[in-house]
């Protein structure tokens, strides 16, 4: 059993199910086939812990009013053997159900028997998922995007691994194609510049302008000089791809990895053109859907279902990324048979979207199998005013300078504070205030305010007992019973989270988780009680703990026992 709610959810079906069949019996509704029973969590606590609207879903296959088919459900509920306090019926015809105390209690001894465990569910049965993100050229240092897509792709992954399914972490190097050929002429034309003098020729206006390309070349000059100063341009541009490439790889991979975010599958580009893109575009004319047209080769756009054609071979003979990106799908779904694919790319790029989902189609994978999360643009604030440009090195903001400023933790919390379609404005004040303001200090404060009072009872030999010994019955006052209950909605927070891609839910879950305990410290005194009392809501601190390192541990943010 992976939650209470769980059980919860299989009894109410289960007590419908009998109550329909009971009321069509004694001819009080007539026979048809009942619908998936919705359960939902009422908007105000006066209806009750959980209600459906089933009866109104009823009301045209049975020509009943939705309040005469809930009243005679009603009718026949028998809730012996479950949690089920009392049900009543609301308004036009909902069915709202009250709970009893017993599965809170039982819920806090779940947390306690499960530990770190608890929270995983299992809806994913195995299902092999690939998570591919950040995915950045490797032609500059990583920006505020990358940043923002970092920490969501690899918080949808954690959960997606919490809710049973088996995943893959890819980071996709962008090391052939346009944006080599441009980084080898922007380093060339610096290169050159440096040697000759900035007049000597002139940077191409679409070249990478970034100071880390005038870095790179000053670098080499230190170490080779100008020995590539009577090379062709061709063989004086691949020496210097082949001298700063690795260099921004390897920042790219130590930034991430600094950032907590580690990859099961770095895969290049450049081993596509081995085979890969030929083999793709030759099933593609298998099945129909390449035409010849200007000395190119197209994705016919009419047959995929698109506006237009679309390039895939150039007249030059040089594949598109278009091509390369198919090809790589291809080989996601194909060659390494991955289920389900999930890339995280910028909102800038939503017009792509439709155009793989039909090339899938094209090459005989379902457009379902692939999906993509757009994410928004971050704005970073800084003394109330955008800020663009890094104290330290005065140029553009990146990753790098973000976790200097305001650490791991607050980065990560951040990013994952809004829906992924949402811009964000991040605070970088905000990030580093030590306040009940600062959303992450103040999840973290709880974890660390619990450590402290089970270590000071500690000292005084004071110590929780045997759980199962514990009486938990005695949680009755009105903070204790929301904080189990916000505890209990962890397993369903997972569960909603993979199956929206959404782990902001998360951010706001434990948030939430922390403001109960803090209310809890607030109103219920741990320490002087009658001694079952404080172990009572020791056990409920103990599990309040647990929860909160979970949640932390799973959006990898530190869970401070002392601050």
């Amino acid at each position: 059993m992976y939650s209470v709610y769980e059980q919860i959810t299989e009894q109410i079906k289960t007590v419908i199910k009998n109550a329909i069949n009971q009321a069509v019996s004694n001819g009080e509704l007539p026979e048809a086939d009942i619908p998936d029973i919705m359960l939902e969590k009422p908007r105000e606590e006066a209806f009750g812990d959980l209600s459906t609207n089933l009866a109104m879903q009823m009301a045209k296959p049975v020509k009943m009013a939705p309040r005469h088919i809930a009243q005679s459900i009603l009718k026949h509920i028998n809730t012996e053997g479950t949690f089920i306090n009392k049900v009543d019926v609301a308004g036009p015809g909902f069915i709202n159900f009250y709970l009893n105390n017993e599965w809170l209690y039982k819920t806090l001894r779940l947390i306690d028997e499960r530990q770190e465990g608890y929270g995983e569910i299992n809806i994913g049965n195995g299902e092999k998922v690939m998570v591919e993100f950040v995915s950045a050229n490797p032609t500059g240092p990583l920006h505020m995007g990358n940043a923002r897509g970092g920490a969501l792709g690899d918080c949808i992954a954690s959960v997606l691994e919490k809710a049973g399914f088996d995943v893959t972490r890819e980071y996709y190097v962008n090391d052939a194609g346009n944006q080599m050929e441009k980084f080898g002429i922007s380093l060339e034309a610096r290169y050159l510049q440096q040697l000759k003098g900035e007049d000597s020729i002139p940077f191409p206006e679409d070249g990478y302008h970034g100071e880390d390309i005038i870095d790179h070349v000053k670098d080499y000059i230190k170490e080779y000089g100008s020995n590539l100063l009577d090379k062709s341009p061709e063989e004086r541009r691949k020496a210097l791809i082949e001298y700063a490439l690795p260099r921004n790889l390897k920042r790219i991979h130590d930034g991430l990895t600094r950032y907590r975010i580690n990859y099961d599958v770095w895969f290049r580009e450049s081993t596509l053109y081995e085979s890969e893109i030929e083999e793709t575009i030759n099933l593609l004319k298998e099945r129909g859907y390449i035409i010849e047209k200007d000395g190119a080769l197209w994705l016919n756009g009419e047959k995929a279902g698109l506006e237009k054609d679309e390039v895939l071979i150039r007249q030059n003979g040089f594949p598109t990324y278009m091509a390369a990106d198919i090809a790589y799908h291809r080989n996601k779904f194909i060659k390494r048979g991955f289920d389900r694919v999930i890339n995280l790319w910028g909102a800038d790029h939503h017009g792509h979207v439709a155009r793989m989902k039909a090339a899938m189609e094209a090459i005989g994978i379902s457009k379902d199998r692939l999906h993509i999360v757009l994410f928004q643009l971050v704005h970073l604030y800084k003394n109330g005013e955008i800020a663009r440009m890094s104290k330290r090195t005065g140029r553009t903001i990146s990753l790098d300078d973000l976790l200097d400023e305001v650490g791991i933790d607050a980065a990560r919390f951040f990013f994952n504070m809004k829906t992924s379609g949402s811009h964000l404005d991040f605070d970088m004040d905000l990030a580093v205030e030590q306040s009940n303001n600062n959303p992450v200090f103040y999840v973290q404060y709880a974890h660390a305010r619990i450590c402290s009072i089970l270590r000071k009872l500690a000292e005084e030999n004071i110590k929780r007992i045997p759980s199962e010994k514990v009486n938990l019955t005695l949680l009755t006052q009105p903070e204790e019973l929301a904080l189990i209950k916000k505890l209990a909605e962890y397993p369903e927070e997972i569960r909603m989270a993979a199956q929206t891609l959404e782990p902001s839910r998360l951010t706001h879950y434990v948030m939430d988780v922390a403001s109960g305990f803090h209310s809890f410290y607030n109103a219920c005194r741990v320490k002087g009680e009658d001694e079952d009392l404080l172990q009572a809501r020791l056990f409920l601190i103990h599990c309040t703990k647990i929860v909160i390192k979970n949640v932390l541990d799973l959006i990898r943010i530190d869970a401070p026992e002392k601050m």
